[in-house]
């Protein structure tokens, strides 16, 4: 059970691309389409296309309407959160149920792999924004990268891009996220510019590893190269800056609450999980406070089985006074 009884509805937390955001989560923990090598989740549990109520929609409203309530109003409310969005049958029925609520714009971030379904789509014509996700520019590296699920072939997915992006009354945003080595060649991004140019977003986010990835050999691209890559996109292109969102993360949370994850991880090392476990909040603003505490050193994480483990370090703690060495 998640922070004040929300076990489906977090935040707001700090977001690089929407500002204060209310996440909305929909599925279980890693039930996904997608079991992608750079997921700051770790590896995908179930991964799945049938879509179906994997969480009750009657309880995902109520806490939306308690969150409201509290008057800290968020930029979006924002489907996001453990896993693929879409999955859930009852997402369009929410969008409008929290549209009738607020005035606060619904934004959607999904991996794109359900957009070729009309019944996806019609779900998210209610929407303010969608970001999907577009990280390889052919069949061979779509696996390699996203490794879907075997009923989701590439030409299925960029049909769908295209298809959704040309009916859908409100901006989409393409996320592309890039990998060193591996799809940051400027050959193959070439390849994604010219689908990008059929499916035709409002803009890119051009993207890489910024988080503890689900597999070692998942390297971030520098932000020099990110930036050189911007050329090949018929479109405006954001790349999203790993110093930009360090500050809003670590401006985000109060000394007191990162004490309490260093005052686990000090005892052993936990995953993401475990700290959202032991702190009574979402897995993404547990997330959230891991990645703030890495920016400035007083936690490291490592990669084993496909987990994250995460560890306090002998580094600054929040308040500048140096923090407790992990216990042996």
């Amino acid at each position: 059970m998640s922070e004040k009884g929300f076990r489906y509805v977090y935040g707001p937390v700090p977001s690089r691309r929407l500002g204060r955001s209310l996440g909305v989560d929909l599925v279980p923990f890693k039930v996904c389409t997608f079991d992608c090598v750079y997921c700051q989740l770790g590896r995908t549990t179930i991964k799945t296309v049938e879509r179906k109520e994997y969480v009750s929609a009657a309880d995902v409203l109520d806490e939306v309407k308690r969150k409201l309530a509290e008057e800290d109003n968020p930029n979006y409310i924002t489907f996001a959160g453990s896993g693929e969005p879409t999955l859930n049958s009852r997402i369009g029925n929410l969008i409008l149920r929290i549209k009738d609520l607020t005035d606060i714009q619904v934004a959607v971030l999904t991996n794109g792999s359900l957009l070729w379904t009309k019944e996806v789509q019609d779900d998210l014509m209610a929407a303010d924004l969608v970001i999907p996700s577009l990280d390889a520019g052919d069949e061979q590296l779509f696996r390699y990268v996203n490794r879907p699920h075997e009923n989701i072939s590439f030409d299925r997915l960029v049909d769908g891009l295209v298809d959704f992006t040309r009916r859908f009354p409100g901006q989409v945003w393409l996320e592309i996220l890039l990998l060193e080595g591996v799809t940051s060649m400027p050959s193959h991004v070439k390849k994604i510019a010219d689908l990008v140019a059929r499916i035709a977003p409002a803009c890119v986010q051009l993207n890489t590893v910024c988080r503890p990835p689900a597999e070692e050999f998942a390297f971030p691209v520098s932000q020099d190269i990110l930036l050189s890559l911007r050329e090949f996109f018929p479109c405006p292109v954001d790349v999203i800056s790993e110093e930009s969102q360090e500050h809003s993360e670590i401006s985000a949370f109060s000394e007191s609450r990162e004490e309490d994850v260093l005052a686990l991880l000090r005892r052993r090392p936990c995953t993401s999980e475990d700290v959202a476990e032991g702190l009574g909040i979402h897995i993404a603003e547990a997330l959230k406070r891991l990645n703030a505490l890495i920016a400035i050193g007083t936690v490291r994480s490592t990669i084993s089985g496909g987990r994250n483990f995460y560890t306090a370090t002998g580094g600054k703690s929040p308040s500048g006074a140096p923090g407790n060495k992990q216990d042996k």
